[in-house]
């Protein structure tokens, strides 16, 4: 079996925003590789718990070689947004010390080649996460309608030059399906200007379907919000993202969630409930110099943290 490579992202900065104790009980939403998992299950053993979430098989896999000491975690093979049926399968009525979410695509999931995550690595389009959903980056690049490519580019890729690209590749797919990355990839390099950037050409438009397979920013919003429904007070919760869109769903939740009025300005009398959360860090916690030198993917991660204080 290939070796599971994975960084943990702010490993430090992400747990320790938890100020994790002994005897309470914590999600790791994503395990990866197990790097948050681990730190957490040193701060919060023996009596402690916590549960942890992936799709992935193979970082399930490692994961558990790696905490195989601990006999306080539960991993469970499930997406994340299944949050509130999973947990109360085990009884958990409420998180009490605090969640972790780290969001996005793995290390390994974007470098492994048969996943056709990459642009740099020639593959099946696939994207998926979860190998037991239907949709497939496939599906998208050959079925969508051209205004439907543009959209999801625009929308989810930030793409400038998302109406061309889609004109290009539906042109091309009428002669013959489009399979791979590669083959995708040279039809964004050779429709689009040649620009003076570190910034490969295909790199929004390929983050644009893989957030359209996984239903990513979708996943993140009705989970955060689950997510708030489960928090014990005092219960904390801390997210890392790695691009403007899941960054602003956590920016935006956060703070309609921390403020303590939505009523309309004409109104006389305030109906509203008290807030839910409190943010912890007004501006987002960013990777340390040292981190970015050593993974540079980690200079677009951002963390926010938040406390529960409904009581």
């Amino acid at each position: 079996m290939e070796e599971f490579k994975h960084y943990t992202v702010m490993r430090n900065e992400a747990v320790d925003a938890l100020e994790c104790k002994d005897g309470l009980t914590y999600v790791d939403c994503t395990l990866g590789g197990g790097g948050h998992s681990e730190l957490i299950l040193e701060r919060i053993s023996p009596n402690g718990k916590l549960i942890a979430f992936d799709i992935d098989e193979d970082a399930i896999s490692a994961s558990t070689k790696r905490l195989a000491q601990y006999n306080n975690i539960t991993i469970i093979k499930d997406s994340y947004t299944n949050i509130k049926t999973e947990l109360n399968k085990l009884g958990i009525k409420k998180i009490t010390g605090g969640v972790l979410f780290d969001l996005g695509a793995s290390y390994h999931q974007l470098t492994k080649q048969e996943r056709g995550f990459s642009f740099l690595k020639d593959a099946p389009l696939d994207m998926r996460f979860d190998k037991d959903n239907d949709l497939t980056a496939y599906d998208v690049v050959n079925d969508y309608s051209e205004s439907e490519l543009v959209k999801i580019f625009s929308d989810y890729g930030e793409e400038h030059f998302s109406k061309r690209i889609a004109k290009s590749i539906c042109e091309k797919r009428k002669i013959k399906a489009i399979k791979t990355t590669l083959e995708l990839a040279d039809i964004i390099i050779n429709c689009t200007p040649k620009i003076k950037t570190n910034i490969h050409p295909a790199t929004r438009v390929f983050q644009a379907i893989r957030i359209e397979v996984n239903n990513e920013l979708q996943n993140v919003k009705n989970t955060l919000n689950d997510v708030l429904d489960l928090l014990e007070f005092g219960a904390i919760i801390s997210v890392i993202s790695f691009h403007s869109l899941e960054d602003r769903i956590v920016k935006h939740l956060f703070k309609y969630n921390s403020q303590r009025c939505h009523c309309d300005r004409t109104q006389m009398i305030c109906n509203c409930p008290p807030p839910i959360l409190e943010i912890v860090n007004k501006k987002p916690i960013l990777a340390s110099r040292e981190e970015i030198e050593e993974n540079p993917p980690s200079r677009s991660a951002k963390l926010r943290v938040a406390r529960c204080i409904r009581r």
